[in-house]
């Protein structure tokens, strides 16, 4: 088995753990930049005191990191930060096993981004699969209840957030991998996937941790303390972003991140165990249906690879 599917699998596992921890904050305690602002806060620095330590241990110098590699790393960051807003804002809106579900068009959106950023290429059957996942969208896009045709209802607030997710993450995802590839590594050395993407995490935690704390003492001051009086709960939205982002950046480094997202869909059943078990949220039949149609748009993705 290829070293980036059980990698993308533990990302997705410790990416739902987060989106449910976050959920839970936004609910009570902290604002959607709040909640996105305790998880580089409580990780950034966790990434670059392993990092040193590694570099340190190893006797491994740190490779130069180009204009080209900072304009990924701010790029994705920025992205990744507006991304995961819309996805807490998307939780006041819909269920949270739908909020992920339209989440995840990101698949589709990545495909896109990296054929037009890094000329990462799609095969026919991927293609196919792209249509699918569209079609998915579609029948999400229409909140229950609700009459009418449903194109009327792709202009909602909730289609809008998740859409408008969707193509944030995947401009983070392309970025983040070619940020990456961007490093001068001796690709010969057995460690050179795990230590790209320990830096490149490091650059990017570190820039929004920085970006975010800035941002809110000037908009939001109250939030700053909110963040640290909620401690308990986000020092473990830090740790579970943390082992996200490294499997993620480690994916990047090692497939195509058009492909690390389709498996990556997975999350789809680790999010619907989360609504059903633990937020005890029932979705609708359409619901269902729009996510059934989306996880074979996934497999289609992936049987395409």
């Amino acid at each position: 088995m290829s070293l980036w599917i059980p990698v993308t699998l533990a990302a997705a596992l410790f990416q739902t753990a987060r989106f449910m921890l976050q959920k839970s904050l936004s609910a009570v305690t902290l604002s959607a930049a709040g909640a996105t602002f305790a998880r580089f806060a409580y990780s950034a620095p966790l990434v670059v005191a392993a990092l040193a330590g590694w570099l340190i241990v190893s006797d491994t110098p740190l490779p130069s990191l180009s204009p080209r590699f900072w304009g990924f790393v701010a790029c994705g960051g920025l992205a990744q930060i507006l991304a995961t807003i819309c996805v807490v804002l998307l939780f006041k809106q819909r269920n949270f096993a739908v909020g992920i579900t339209f989440k995840k068009t990101e698949v589709i959106q990545t495909a896109l981004v990296g054929l037009v950023v890094l000329g990462d290429t799609i095969s026919t059957g991927g293609w196919l699969a792209i249509a699918v996942g569209l079609g998915a969208v579609l029948v999400l896009s229409k909140p229950p209840g609700e009459a009418g045709p449903w194109w009327r209802h792709l202009t909602n607030r909730a289609s809008g957030l998740g859409l408008g997710s969707g193509a944030l993450f995947a401009v983070s995802a392309v970025s983040y991998r070619g940020a990456s590839l961007e490093l001068g590594l001796d690709p010969a050395l057995s460690d050179a996937p795990v230590l790209r993407a320990a830096i490149t995490l490091a650059a990017v935690t570190s820039l929004q941790m920085i970006g975010m704390g800035l941002w809110l003492a000037w908009r939001d001051r109250a939030q700053l303390a909110a963040v640290w009086a909620s401690r308990r709960v986000s020092a473990w939205v830090g740790l579970t972003s943390l082992g996200g982002s490294f499997c993620w950046f480690l994916a990047f480094t090692l497939q195509n991140a058009a492909y690390v997202k389709a498996l990556g869909q997975v999350e789809l059943i680790f999010s619907l165990l989360a609504s059903t078990f633990v937020f005890h949220e029932r979705p609708t039949r359409r619901e269902l249906a729009g996510m059934g149609l989306l996880a074979l748009s996934i497999l289609l993705l992936i049987l395409a690879i």
